[in-house]
This record gives structure tokens, C-alpha cells and sequence, in this order.
């Protein structure tokens, strides 16, 4: 008779953890496959395959460039791009704590304890929203953040080891997407190039308007540009809009900040409310 075999585990003996990675990295390249002819959708596509990964709501990646200079990548639905808009008009949140300290950061109850008192704002509008949860992890190698993926909840509650240990391999691969994505490509080198920066362009398009604004309002009120973006922080904050609408309304010359008389910069109203 034979000796008796040790059980297996499932998976054919293969452990638990190699089994997950594989779905993970299985999961990421049929995403990345789908949108093979249209790199142009690429983020969005791993955006979605995170949110299929995981148990959360949903996810949005963004970039940074520098302090108070961010920008979005990829979002998987409306509240995932709301989500990424208030934390760079408010300056703070998960995502922001997550930049500067190059770790995950985990606020796992929007509605009550700790979460609250670190980011009393954030968290006060992302429960308005629905957003009960929010989990931010940083983008980039040796401890040199460049972005943040960012997951939220529409229910309270942390990720299990498991599910934290998928997260940080999603993670990784959408860190390897953002800094060394080569899309499949039959033609030339420069088409590849030109591929790749039109997902950059994308990105970028909501913000630019953001930078082209801070630029006049560092004029109007004679700043630098962190002072000209918290003023126009503000201002949005004040009036329940983003920082994009504000930014819209100073290019549009139908908003225009003047310095005090005394030199304290005063966030005015529109073009006509003062001479």
C-alpha cells in the first residue's frame, strides 16, 4: 500500500499567496489586452480591474508632481474622480497623507474615531458623498512617491491581510503601468512615445486650466504659487465648488483676487462686484 499522500492545498498545491498574485497579474493583463488597440484607455482599464480585484467601491489613480501639484491618471466612476477632486481643492486627505509619507495610509471609518480628527473636512464631505472608507497607497520605488492609487468604500471597515496583500501588488503594477508602460505597439518607436504621452495629456487636461489660473492669480495678488493655489483653495472651498471650477472662472477673467491695501491678499468676487 502506498504511504498516504499530505492533502494539497487548493490551487493543485500551489500556496495560497502565489495563487493570488497569479490572479492578480492574470487580471491586470487581460485589462491591459482589452484596451491594446486604444492605449488611450489604459488607465481606465486598470482603474476597473482594481475595483474587480478587490472589495471596494471603487479607485482612481493620480499623479504628483510636486508639492500641491497633482493630477488625476484613472478613475473607475463619478465618486472615484469627486473623490480625487476634493482632496486636491482641500490639499489634505488619505491621498495627500499618503504622498508625504511615501505609506499606506488606511482610514477605515470616515464617521467616527481617529479618521475624523486626522482629516476632519475630508472625511466630513467624502461621508456626504458616501464615502466611507478610503485606503491610499503610494506610486513609485524606494520610498520616492509619484502618485497615489487611491480605493474607497461605501461601507466602514479596513482591508483583511489578504485583501491589504493583493492591494499593495495591485499597486505595484500600476506603478510599473505609470512609470514604464510600453503599450502594444506594431509601429515605430515614436508612435509607442506618442501613445504613451497621450495618456499623460489626458491626465493632465483637468489641471492645466488649474496651473494656467494659479500663474494669474500669482500676478493679481503678487505670490507664489503655493500661496495662489491655497487662496483659490479657498475660495472653492467657501462656495462648495473645486478648485477646477474656480480655476475656469479666473481664466475666464469673470473672477479676479486683489490685494488689501494693507498687503493682505483678498479673495474678490466676480469681475464688476469691485473696481
Amino acid at each position: 500500500m502506498p504511504p498516504e499522500q499530505p492533502e494539497q492545498p487548493d490551487g493543485g498545491g500551489v500556496p495560497p499567496d502565489v495563487r493570488d498574485r497569479l490572479r492578480v497579474t492574470d487580471a491586470l493583463a487581460a485589462a491591459a489586452r482589452g484596451v491594446r488597440d486604444e492605449p488611450e484607455r489604459m488607465p481606465a482599464a486598470l482603474c476597473a480591474a482594481c475595483v474587480r480585484l478587490l472589495p471596494v467601491t471603487g479607485a482612481a489613480v493620480s499623479i504628483s508632481g510636486g508639492r500641491g501639484v497633482q493630477m488625476t491618471w484613472c478613475v473607475s466612476d463619478r465618486v472615484a474622480a469627486r473623490l480625487a477632486e476634493l482632496q486636491y481643492t482641500l490639499g489634505d486627505g488619505p491621498c495627500q497623507t499618503a504622498l508625504e509619507q511615501g505609506a499606506p495610509v488606511i482610514a477605515a471609518d470616515l464617521t467616527a474615531g481617529r479618521d475624523t480628527r486626522r482629516w476632519p473636512v475630508f472625511a466630513h464631505e467624502a461621508a456626504e458623498m458616501g464615502v466611507l472608507a478610503v485606503f491610499s497607497l503610494p506610486l513609485g520605488v524606494s520610498g520616492a512617491a509619484v502618485g497615489t492609487l487611491d480605493l474607497y468604500c461605501d461601507r466602514v471597515g479596513g482591508l483583511s491581510e489578504p485583501d491589504l496583500r493583493t492591494a499593495l501588488w495591485v499597486r505595484d503594477a500600476v506603478t510599473y503601468a505609470l512609470m514604464s508602460v510600453q503599450p502594444a505597439y506594431d509601429g515605430t518607436e515614436d508612435e509607442a512615445e506618442e501613445a504613451v504621452a497621450s495618456w499623460v495629456e489626458a491626465s493632465e487636461a483637468d489641471h492645466t486650466e488649474v496651473y494656467q489660473a494659479v500663474g494669474m492669480v500669482m500676478v493679481q495678488i503678487d505670490v507664489d504659487p503655493e500661496q495662489a493655489l491655497d487662496r483659490m483653495r479657498a475660495r472653492a472651498f467657501a462656495e462648495g465648488r473645486t478648485v477646477s471650477q474656480v480655476a475656469r472662472e479666473v481664466l475666464a477673467r469673470r473672477l479676479r483676487f486683489r490685494p488689501e491695501p494693507d498687503g493682505r491678499d483678498d479673495d474678490q468676487g466676480r469681475d464688476g462686484d469691485r473696481s
